[in-house]
């Protein structure tokens, strides 16, 4: 499928890759010297999945995997079946299964890369992309939509450098790209590369009233701590076109700098009508509604979020806020050890951690806490005095960062 440059449609480029299923072309396993009963089975299961009925292609390639569960076409097929169904994890099992039989088909796995991918299981997705990439041509057509998908994988995860690594290049081969634009300045954007982000922009959409030129300019300003004018360019933005993903959140965060958080949260959640799975808009959600002490809500948002980026210790470290507010705090402490063992000078998460401990009736381990805690803030007031950190919330700050370390610096080790 060939990536459309138009203006206003490219930001769907990386949507529309995955409209249709992919069948793979395995060979089956079997010798044979001519069409079998099964051979004619999979036809017919094949052509009523090309024909729109999935349940009875479904049907069709069950039956065949019954007798014969060897085969990994088959496998695949039925992969994609589901997947079309919104059946993402049966899908990925079906995939899984094909590939350990067929390990070199890459058609296999770039499937189960979508399938990921539609599921919202990013790193995965991401995982299978590199591999895809590695093993694949550069002639070959499907290379260049697997390195889009595969930035956007890394973008979504918060992991804006290896983006910027994979999207430089094709910039530089088509500098009028604007799927790669766009992409690549929502790294630069996330990376705090604001200055090349906006020559980017400034080349790309010049003198463009669109709304991704106008989202990117506003998300570039509010980075920049112009939230006055950033919410100007988000809401000419949402004026030119309210369904660009992604908009909502920037504008959210925008309404959080300039200190109007019950509005903010409002325009998070038109986000997450028309994406459940934007990590952003289900974090700043659940740290709102935290803040508002509806803990069963915050709940929600926050496992959500932390499903879609595993590794953010700033989501598990509210997550873990909540599950001690709810009165888990086996629960809190497994999250902030995680959070303090890779974030040694994350003040907030060592303050929340001596309180769970000292609940969990571990004295000894609380009072460990405090003395880290002691030394953090010694070390800090040594730095900047008269500064304290006191569980801030910073709505520009990068939402996989963690109070003085990025989580990318462990992301790529």
């Amino acid at each position: 499928m060939a990536i459309r440059h138009g203006s206003g449609q490219f930001v769907k480029a990386i949507v529309l890759l995955f409209a249709c299923a992919v069948f793979a072309q395995a060979a089956p396993l079997m010798a044979q010297t001519g069409p079998t009963d099964v051979d004619r089975a999979f036809a017919r299961a094949t052509q009523l999945h090309e024909a729109g009925d999935l349940e009875g292609a479904i049907r069709g390639y069950q039956a065949i995997l019954a007798s014969h569960p060897e085969r990994a076409d088959v496998r695949s097929n039925l992969g994609a079946a589901y997947s079309r169904l919104g059946r993402y994890e049966e899908a990925i099992q079906q995939y899984k299964q094909a590939l350990a039989r067929d390990a070199h088909n890459q058609a296999i796995r770039f499937n189960l890369a979508l399938a990921y991918y539609k599921a919202a299981l990013f790193t995965e997705a991401a995982g299978e992309l590199a591999s895809f990439v590695a093993a694949a041509p550069r002639q070959m057509p499907e290379r260049l939509n697997a390195t889009l998908v595969l930035a956007d994988c890394y973008v979504r995860l918060g992991q804006y450098k290896p983006a910027i690594e994979l999207l430089s290049p094709l910039a530089e081969a088509d500098a009028n790209n604007r799927t790669v634009a766009y992409l690549l300045g929502s790294a630069l954007v996330g990376d705090g590369q604001m200055q090349r982000g906006q020559a980017l922009i400034d080349r790309v959409f010049h003198g463009e009233d669109s709304a991704e030129a106008r989202m990117l300019m506003g998300s570039i300003l509010l980075l920049a701590d112009d939230g006055g004018s950033a919410i100007k360019e988000l809401e000419r933005a949402i004026e030119l076109n309210p369904k660009l993903p992604g908009l909502h959140t920037w504008y959210g965060r925008a309404l959080m700098r300039m200190g109007d958080p019950e509005k903010a949260k409002s325009i998070f959640k038109i986000e997450l009508a028309d994406n459940p799975n934007d990590f952003e808009a289900n974090l700043y959600t659940g740290i709102l509604l935290r803040r508002d002490k509806l803990f069963e809500e915050a709940q929600v948002y926050l496992q959500r979020a932390t499903r879609l980026r595993p590794r953010d210790s700033y989501a598990r470290y509210h997550l873990g806020a909540v599950y001690a507010a709810l009165g888990k705090p086996a629960d809190a402490r497994l999250l902030l050890e995680a959070v303090t063992k890779e974030y040694p000078d994350f003040v907030e998460a060592h303050v929340l951690l001596a309180s769970v401990y000292y609940r969990l009736n571990r004295p000894e381990d609380g009072q460990r806490e405090r003395a880290v805690i002691q030394k953090l803030n010694a070390e800090q007031q040594a730095r900047q005095p008269g500064v304290q950190e006191n569980d801030r919330l910073d709505p520009v700050k990068p939402p996989a960062v963690a109070p003085n370390k990025p989580i990318e610096q462990k992301e790529r080790q």
